[in-house]
């Protein structure tokens, strides 16, 4: 255990609950003392948003660890870790705070314990500003099941509407890893297929997902034009609270790539344009040629810091966001990464090589 925190600025780059995710999973998974100052110092509500506590609390009893200054609008905390412990562990937000948000930072943590975990999340599923529940097992899901990482996902409850109570819950099991496999995701093939779900909840019209759904594939049509779009238009029935709409739609690689667009419905916003929102956002993310999306680079960090040996991923412009898990993982891990510009004959667009020598933190829990 080292005595010596090592002090992270929340302020820096991002600046924002990212910080708080991987420093957080890293000083678990590390056995590293962390003190997080100036958290969230730039946001209009600076400091602990309820479901960052949420998600610091989750850390610290996975880890047994010690959790200082934790409180709603605490600018400063300081996290000891422990033992990493296997167990059933609840976390509830009690806003429409994103579960999905809350995975992100638990599952690295959970992979480091003894044995499987159960997590049961509660909040947002479908929040604005954080990925949808359908993202995260549609894209990220089997995009980590490469490095090793092994989880099952059961949606009991979704949270849809506009600003909604939340009232979402997720129930997670993670199967812990004895150590996680470096990935190479280079070449990103042809696109295969398209597919999606635009859905309406509560007392909103059958209709609105209809015009969800019309409205991508439109949109999609007018750029890809030789592949069959299959967007579903769905009622969400008895496992939804909240009254919203929202549309997800996935696309495929030969090489077995999956980006995604998503967009939720806002009051006064109407349907088609929903649609077409979700639908520019996949096309812009696969009009670089890069083999995963804007939202999938920065998730991916973690994994590539983590994992024993030499992982390459081929993205569009490297995010801010993702500039901030590196900066973090670097602090917090013997990782090194390396980012480099591609030139393509094939395409117009500059693609980015995020290379990363991995720490290849072994559990010494199994």
């Amino acid at each position: 255990m080292d005595s010596e925190a090592v002090e992270i600025d929340g302020s820096v780059m991002e600046g924002g609950g990212q910080i708080l995710r991987v420093s957080a999973a890293l000083s678990c998974i590390t056995g590293s003392s962390i003190k997080i100052t100036k958290i969230r110092a730039g946001r209009s509500t600076p400091g602990l948003r309820p479901q960052h506590l949420t998600g610091l609390q989750l850390v610290s009893d996975l880890c047994s660890g010690s959790l200082q200054g934790a409180s709603i609008g605490s600018t400063d905390i300081s996290l000891t870790p422990g033992k990493t412990r296997a167990g059933n562990y609840t976390a509830d937000t009690q806003t429409a705070g994103s579960v999905c948000l809350l995975l992100q930072v638990a599952l690295p943590c959970a992979l480091y314990a003894d044995a499987a975990s159960q997590l049961c999340l509660k909040g947002g599923t479908n929040a604005e500003m954080a990925p949808q529940i359908d993202y995260t097992v549609k894209v990220f899901k089997p995009i980590v099941e490469k490095f090793g990482v092994h989880f099952d996902c059961d949606i009991r409850m979704r949270s849809v509407g506009f600003y909604p109570k939340g009232g979402g819950e997720v129930k997670a099991t993670v199967n812990p890893i004895k150590e996680l496999t470096p990935v190479t995701m280079t070449e990103r093939g042809n696109i295969t297929k398209i597919y999606g779900r635009a859905y309406v909840a509560g007392v909103l019209p059958f209709k609105l997902a209809k015009d969800m759904s019309a409205a991508a594939v439109r949109t999609i049509r007018k750029e890809i034009k030789e592949l069959y779009i299959n967007i579903q238009p769905q009622q969400e029935k008895e496992k939804a609270c909240g009254n919203g709409n929202g549309i997800i739609i996935i696309a495929e690689s030969s090489t077995g790539c999956i980006f995604a667009g998503s967009a939720l419905g806002k009051k006064g916003v109407y349907a088609d344009k929903v649609g077409i929102e979700a639908a520019e956002m996949l096309l812009k993310n696969i009009r670089h040629n890069g083999c995963v999306d804007e939202f999938l680079q920065d998730q991916l960090i973690i994994f590539m810091a983590l994992a024993k040996g030499t992982s390459r991923i081929r993205t569009g412009a490297v995010t801010l966001h993702t500039q901030t898990a590196i900066h973090i993982a670097e602090q917090l891990t013997q990782a090194k990464f390396t980012i480099t510009k591609c030139e393509d004959e094939l395409s117009r667009n500059i693609t980015y090589i995020i290379e990363c020598q991995g720490s290849g933190a072994v559990n010494p829990n199994l």
